[in-house]
């Protein structure tokens, strides 16, 4: 924590702010209200459009149970059968060159005992539509995640850089297709790899 001078709240002696190099050397945090305000409106955006993309589709049965609670470890969820369910957590962003998701150790937990669970990329259009939609690979996001290192600290979230080839154009579990791909908006962006095959 820095002072509005920007210096350790906590007290240095000089001795050991010279092995520090110099006060310059703390790493200053940026954060506004204005930045989370966006963040937050992104991911909302992302996930209204979703949601409207998945009743377009005919999809019947799409409940927006973020509204409710986080805790449920997904956004949305959608069903065709008993056998065809989907929960779909969504990361939303408006950056077509880089695709830069966080995901939280409660959503993590969520993907690793839910067969239905499936994470949706939507970039995120200047009117609040949906650009583009992919899924992004579930056992990449395991091998990517960080290990705990001690017995007593555990991580809570982590901020990941999806690579091209964890990135596949639509929205699919490992087991059916959400939404045809020819009823979503499907764009090359974040270098994404061939969709997935289709199941019928």
């Amino acid at each position: 924590m820095l002072t509005a001078a920007g210096r350790p709240l906590v007290e240095i002696s000089d001795s050991e702010l010279s092995t520090l190099e110099a006060a310059s050397a703390v790493p200053q945090i940026q954060w506004s209200r204005a930045a989370e305000d966006a963040r937050r409106a992104i991911g909302t955006a992302g996930e209204q459009a979703l949601l409207r993309l998945l009743r377009q589709a005919g999809v019947p049965l799409v409940r927006h149970v973020a509204a409710q609670s986080d805790a449920y470890g997904y956004d949305i969820e959608a069903a065709r059968s008993l056998t065809e369910r989907a929960h779909v957590e969504v990361k939303a962003t408006t950056d077509p060159t880089r695709l830069v998701i966080h995901l939280t150790r409660h959503e993590y937990e969520v993907m690793v005992g839910d067969a239905e669970w499936c994470l949706a990329a939507v970039l995120v259009g200047r009117d609040g539509s949906a650009v583009s939609v992919a899924t992004v690979d579930r056992r990449w996001l395991h091998s990517a995640v960080p290990a705990d290192q001690v017995e007593n600290g555990r991580w809570e979230s982590v901020r990941l850089e999806v690579p091209a080839h964890a990135i596949a154009p639509g929205l699919a579990t490992d087991t059916w297709r959400v939404v045809p791909d020819a009823l979503l908006p499907i764009r090359t962006v974040w270098a994404s790899r061939p969709s997935m095959p289709q199941s019928v």
